[in-house]
């Protein structure tokens, strides 16, 4: 069996940001995976350079490619827009994987420790990741916007009683919010908070404990905006609100400072989706800097390296989070090893995203069910994009086989 042809697709409708990517064997088999964030650079990469290596190639030899591509992009870098593509390749290798041997990716990976996993909505909306903001589309910013059907975020803001009894009424067992990046992007935010800004930004947090009672766990993304000093303001003024933990409050650049947070802040920390190598994980755990290791599958290699990161988590006793803002196949793949994978404790999910953006662009349904979403049950990723996104007017690249 051969790769014979790649495709990606860098101008999604509605999915400002993301790479969907297919590959295609001379046996028939489709492969599907998708990133997220710069994708005319992560397509580049991909048709540039990394179709050299796969195209005539057998899609079977994961580990090969995987090992191959990641070590000599390391020779350059190798951190950003070639992991992303890395990311979308691998997982349409596992997909391919999976089509022909006939089973789910959770099977390869060794077979299933739990039926599903527990989830937790991030409050966005529809548009979330997807519109322009401050005249770019910067990771981190994203607008309240307006009253309207599933803007979690505009509800979590103005109507926190509300949303978390609809929340608590569908099963859902948590929420993320991100109340406090307005004050972030004050002058001076990252550095100093005012009493009247952190109260601001972290009432609803007390309001939705209230309203949601005890067992409803609520998660704080900080999006990396804040320093130490600020870090831990916000960590003692939302220790009342009793919260799961505190995600990604401080920047990743220095673990030994996520450390101190950490010790100071008395409260659990989850860092970082913002980590892209293997190097990066194992020195947070190796510092005991973190409660929950937070996960991208697709920025950070694909499966491949997920399921190790997962794996590495669990020597050191700590649970993983899987992270989703983006697309079906990011969430597809934290689903499908978190299912192979017994401390994957949490599986992020948007239910706009799943509800309005994602049934435009694949097949797969998600069964959710008492805030928990089960195991695919189709071949390989188990799920089909939309092949009409494959065009030109997508921003259609296309590498085939020279088979001469």
């Amino acid at each position: 069996m051969r790769i014979v042809k790649i495709e990606t697709v860098s101008s999604v409708p509605n999915g400002n940001g993301l790479l969907f990517c297919r590959v295609e064997t001379d046996e028939g088999h489709i492969g599907h995976g998708e990133t997220y964030y710069i994708p005319g650079a992560a397509a580049a990469v991909i048709h540039e350079w990394m179709a050299d290596r796969l195209l005539g190639a057998n899609p079977l030899e994961i580990e090969s490619h995987w090992r191959f591509l990641y070590e000599r992009a390391l020779n350059f870098g190798g951190r950003g827009a070639e992991l992303r593509a890395l990311s979308a390749i691998d997982l349409a290798l596992w997909d391919i994987l999976g089509q022909v041997a006939g089973l789910p990716v959770w099977q390869l990976l060794g077979g299933r420790v739990q039926s599903d996993i527990r989830i937790y909505n991030s409050s966005g909306g529809p548009g979330y990741g997807s519109a322009k903001v401050r005249g770019g589309s910067w990771p981190g910013y994203g607008a309240i916007g307006e009253k309207g059907p599933l803007n979690d975020y505009w509800r979590a803001v103005h109507e926190p009683e509300a949303y978390a009894r609809e929340l608590v009424n569908e099963g859902i067992g948590g929420a993320k919010m991100w109340t406090l990046d307005f004050a972030a992007h004050l002058p001076g935010g990252p550095s100093h908070l005012s009493q009247s800004d952190l109260q601001k930004g972290l009432e609803p947090f007390y309001r939705m404990r209230e309203a949601a009672g005890p067992d409803f766990e609520l998660i704080l993304d900080g999006h990396g905006f804040f320093l130490l000093p600020a870090a831990l303001q916000i960590a003692e003024v939302l220790r009342g609100a009793r919260p799961l933990c505190l995600e990604d409050v401080i920047r990743p650049d220095c673990v030994d400072t996520i450390r101190d947070f950490r010790a100071r802040s008395g409260t659990a920390i989850a860092a970082s989706e913002m980590f892209t190598t293997g190097e990066e994980f194992r020195l947070l755990l190796e510092k005991r800097a973190v409660d929950y290791v937070m996960i991208d599958p697709t920025w950070v290699g694909g499966i491949t390296p997920t399921a190790r990161i997962v794996d590495l988590a669990r020597l050191y006793n700590l649970p993983v989070m899987m992270h989703d803002c983006t697309g079906p196949l990011s969430l597809l793949a934290g689903v499908q090893v978190g299912i192979a994978r017994g401390n994957v404790a949490w599986q992020e999910t948007l239910r706009s995203h799943i509800r309005v953006q994602y049934p435009k662009w694949c097949d797969w349904a998600p069964v959710i069910h008492q805030g928990r979403i089960s195991a695919p049950q189709g071949p390989g990723l188990g799920a089909t994009l939309d092949p009409a996104l494959f065009c030109e007017s997508c921003g259609l690249r296309t590498s085939l086989w020279n088979r001469n």
